[in-house]
């Protein structure tokens, strides 16, 4: 007896031209409109045609870098962007069924300006919000604020006891950060606004609660001067890479990005992120892991080869990555994500070689491929970002049944 596969979700990383670092000097890269409103809104539209669940959008506290910890100094790769919150929401009137999932930093920021910047991300785009939240330990980063230091790290010294200490305290730090943006979302019940003009009473009062959050990092009054959201909670969502980022996922985030290479390591962290969910009480609650991949996609599995090949040679250097890098004909890559699926993935987010080449195969190569194989929608089946993942409105932790 054949079981029906699972449905996939499937999303974007958007970054620039793309995450190669020769992407801008393709022919289609358009370097000249990179930090254009059109360029943005054409890429995420582009995404929605291919029916995507959401788009993620890179952002960071530096210039991009090749280097792990502080500039590069490097002029033939590209350099400066567009704020990612201010991006969705210049991109969210022009859409309308897409989630829009801009990264942010929670280190050195304040979660009160970032709850109510995706708050109104979430009212301007009538509820298809999320955010992705990352932690930052460079040194060059933390002098554009001058409030903390961080000592020299190295990639070398990662698996120090030194190193694991501060990473560990950026991950809590980034774990509180988001627990005071979600009970600022809750800090106005969902009907506290009245709006009656005839009785004077725009607000009911005894509807907004303070949060009073007190922990090793903040210290938060609240309320919000945002509204609760139209989804009541925006989508939250964190990039890991071991067990202390897994357990960020677990506690805080709806959505998990893995970067195994094969399917034992894609099971490995499905299987940790589901026990450190049970360790956080969240054994019951859905959390999605979606696996990171690279993608170069041409029709021949040789065009595709060549091409990488191609942009190699231009950046100096191999491309590397944290995540595989995928290098074939959508129909391949289809075959890939089935297989994968099988170690409890949910989904895919796909980080697109050239943005101008690989994310329109992805809508119109790789999405019809698996929609013949029935494991991906025919059309938008909810209005909201949530629903798109199956995730119900929660219930404000703040409101009072009567």
């Amino acid at each position: 007896m054949s079981s029906t596969p699972s449905p996939l979700h499937l999303a974007v990383a958007l970054d620039g031209a793309g995450w190669h670092p020769a992407a801008w000097r393709e022919p289609v890269a358009r370097p000249h409109d990179l930090l254009t409103a059109g360029y943005w809104t054409g890429l995420v539209t582009e995404a929605e045609r291919g029916l995507l669940d959401f788009v993620t959008i890179e952002d960071g506290l530096g210039l991009q870098s090749s280097s792990f910890t502080g500039p590069d100094g490097r002029t033939d790769q590209v350099r400066g962007r567009l704020d990612a919150v201010l991006i969705a929401s210049r991109v969210a009137p022009v859409t309308r069924h897409i989630g829009l999932v801009p990264t942010v930093v929670a280190t050195h920021t304040e979660p009160f300006h970032l709850s109510k910047a995706i708050a109104t991300l979430d009212y301007v785009s009538s509820g298809r919000a999320g955010l992705r939240v990352q932690v930052s330990a460079r040194r060059n980063e933390a002098a554009h604020f001058g409030r903390r230091t961080f000592p020299p790290f190295r990639r070398e010294d990662y698996d120090t006891p030194a190193a694991q200490e501060l990473v560990t305290e950026l991950f809590d730090e980034a774990a509180d950060y988001v627990e005071v943006v979600r009970r600022l979302w809750d800090s106005w019940e969902d009907d506290a606004e009245i709006r009656d003009a005839a009785t004077g009473r725009f607000i009911d009062r005894d509807k907004l609660h303070y949060i009073d959050f007190e922990g090793a990092h903040f210290r938060v009054k609240g309320p919000s001067i945002t509204p609760r959201p139209p989804q009541g909670q925006p989508v939250v969502s964190a990039l890991a890479h071991a067990t202390v980022p897994n357990r960020l996922v677990a506690r805080a985030a709806d959505v998990g990005y893995v970067t195994p290479h094969d399917a034992e390591q894609a099971r490995a962290a499905v299987e940790e992120i589901r026990a450190e969910q049970a360790t956080a009480g969240r054994g019951a609650e859905t959390v999605h892991v979606f696996g990171d991949l690279v993608v170069f996609l041409d029709d021949d599995r040789r065009a595709a080869e060549a091409r990488r090949e191609r942009l190699d040679a231009l950046a100096d250097h191999p491309y590397t990555s944290e995540a595989r890098i995928f290098t074939g004909t959508p129909t391949q890559l289809a075959d890939l994500l089935q297989e994968l699926s099988e170690t409890g993935l949910s989904g895919f987010r796909l980080r697109p070689g050239v943005a101008g080449h690989d994310l329109p195969a992805i809508t119109r190569g790789l999405v019809p491929e698996l929609q013949r194989r029935g494991v991906f929608r025919q059309a938008y089946e909810a209005a909201t970002l949530r629903g798109l993942l199956g995730l119900t409105r929660p219930a404000n932790r703040y409101a009072t049944t009567a």
